[in-house]
């Protein structure tokens, strides 16, 4: 990541929701029942998508070229999509 202001801005909204993906997850295999489960996954799946969006912004901010960002961005978006079949599945 360059050292300028909007890096550093994006940089600190990325580490939170990047982080919290880990700590949900965690706490969603710990639930007592398929609410809090689904509750905490759909968390899960909020801040994977909100990381998601992070990176792309820096993407097309051309704050660092897609080409360094591209996979990152596609296993982001994997986990997006996994979440979000493990919320459907449960509900269903």
């Amino acid at each position: 990541m360059p050292n300028n202001r909007a890096a550093n801005v994006i940089a600190k909204q990325i580490l939170p929701s990047a982080t919290s993906i880990t700590a949900n997850y965690r706490a969603a295999g710990r639930s007592r029942s398929k609410a809090e489960f689904i509750a905490k996954i759909g968390l899960v799946l909020e801040e994977a998508d909100e990381t998601v969006c992070w990176l792309e912004l820096l993407a097309e901010s051309s704050i660092v070229p897609f080409s360094k960002l591209r996979d990152l961005i596609a296993e982001a978006n994997e986990l997006v999509a996994i979440f979000a079949a493990s919320r459907r599945t449960v509900r269903s």
